[in-house]
């Protein structure tokens, strides 16, 4: 069989799927060729033209027509959600759909963490002030130095309450390093995770109404999928309600938020600030307009961008291949 690998592979998987006699390889990884999705028309034609039976991508649409014109036996996506392949067109001509389900949870959950810990101690901003050219400790005098030091003064993330909007695989891990690193309170909303979960009890989380965690929380973040019920969830009307020294954190979806009512409650500093890996308008570029708050900590969509991440999706990806190849129960097939 060949198999065509358009996502980002660790190379001791690559290593592995070599040394299978049934495999031909062609591994044209979009980090590398910097093509991060080929269009309908090219993607057909190198998939028929070199008899790819086994397709592997990140980004790539497989849709209606790909299906359809290619010989394709077993799609894989390295996502955590293979919404760029046409499900139903894949099912209906017996086409497994393999994937990664939570292959960057442990990556987002360290970013998440880490944006906390930025803007509690107030670091993007200390850095844009340094950075500057307008500081020099020379030219200040006693109290000009005592106000510098008061003016970035920080918080300790063990003394704050933290509500998780969503406790799924990301809002689990998230908790478990707060309430173990960090000793902090957490409060939490998800109608689908009873109050005696295993990790609810573990870090003594206390489930709560969405409306309660908005306005007892000092920090808030968010882990909810992009599903109908959960589209601008967190509106103006659950802003208002948050504390005007709270910060509010988005390394989910921007589904998930209006995010206009938020760019209003930075700009009218009724809240302390944020940090955001996730927009509207992506890819994030230099004129993203969050970018000129001070408060807030911007990232460009880089929560599962870690070499790890790389390793965890190949690792699951190469261990279907070779079942499939080999006849066996796939682990990581797409059930809906």
């Amino acid at each position: 069989m060949k198999i065509l690998i358009t996502a980002p592979f660790d190379e001791s998987g690559l290593q592995v799927l070599r040394e299978s006699r049934d495999l031909k390889i062609l591994y044209e990884n979009w980090r590398e060729t910097g093509t991060i999705y080929l269009d309908e028309e090219e993607l057909i034609e190198k998939l028929v033209s070199n008899n790819i039976d086994i397709f592997i991508t990140e980004g790539d649409e497989v849709d209606t027509a790909v299906i359809e014109k290619s010989g394709l036996k077993l799609i894989g996506v390295t996502r955590g959600n293979p919404v760029n392949v046409d499900l139903a067109k894949a099912q209906k001509k017996n086409i497994p759909v393999i994937y990664t389900p939570f292959r960057n949870a442990d990556a987002v959950a360290d970013l998440t963490v880490a944006m906390m810990l930025s803007q509690v101690r107030k670091m993007t901003e200390i850095d844009r002030f340094l950075r500057s050219g307008n500081f020099d400790v020379s030219d200040l005098d006693d109290d000009g130095f005592a106000n510098f030091f008061n003016r970035f003064i920080g918080l300790e993330v063990g003394g704050l309450t933290i509500g998780i909007i969503g406790f799924g695989q990301i809002g689990q891990r998230v908790a478990k390093r707060l309430y173990h690193g960090f000793g902090s309170n957490l409060l939490y909303f998800d109608p689908y995770i009873p109050n005696d979960h295993t990790v609810v009890l573990e870090t003594k989380a206390r489930q709560v109404t969405l409306e309660i965690l908005m306005k007892e929380s000092d920090l808030i973040t968010i882990h909810t999928p992009p599903v109908e019920e959960t589209e601008e969830m967190i509106d103006e009307k659950m802003f208002n309600l948050m504390k005007p020294t709270a910060y509010f954190f988005n390394l989910a979806r921007s589904f998930c938020i209006d995010e206009d009512a938020l760019y209003d409650a930075l700009k009218n500093k009724r809240i302390a600030g944020a940090g955001l890996d996730v927009f509207d308008d992506e890819p994030v570029d230099s004129e993203n307009r969050f970018l000129q708050f001070d408060n807030v900590t911007v990232m460009p969509h880089f929560g599962g961008n870690t070499k790890d991440v790389i390793r965890h999706q190949t690792n699951m990806i190469v261990t279907d291949v070779l079942n499939f190849i080999n006849n066996r129960t796939l682990q990581y097939k797409w059930k809906g």
